[in-house]
């Protein structure tokens, strides 16, 4: 399939992709990552090794759209709402008689 990241077209399919990947430990996922195989990566890891090109050359959206449409499962976390704060222990007596929390 021909995609075009960091405005170089590049021919890229399923079997290219997991054989690139074979054998590069994959580093800490903070954001988006994509499945290959059975182990999670980064998307500009993942881009990275597949393009040969350096990180700040392209966008995580441009990875997360070629490898989408490759058949590989992408998880973009910026998308997830953000974690809550934890009640106070005022607080959170507070929702358990049903009363508002006064601060």
């Amino acid at each position: 399939m021909r995609c075009v990241i960091a405005r170089f077209p590049f021919d890229l399919t399923k079997s290219g992709v997991l054989e690139s990947m074979k054998g590069v430990k994959p580093e800490g996922v903070f954001g988006a990552s994509v499945i290959v195989g059975r182990r999670t990566y980064p998307v500009k890891q993942v881009g990275q090794v597949v393009t040969r090109q350096d990180r700040r050359d392209f966008s995580a959206g441009e990875v997360l759209r070629a490898m989408t449409q490759l058949g590989f499962t992408c998880r973009d976390l910026s998308r997830t709402a953000a974690p809550t704060r934890p009640l106070s222990a005022f607080q959170e007596a507070s929702a358990m008689l049903g009363a508002p929390a006064a601060v």
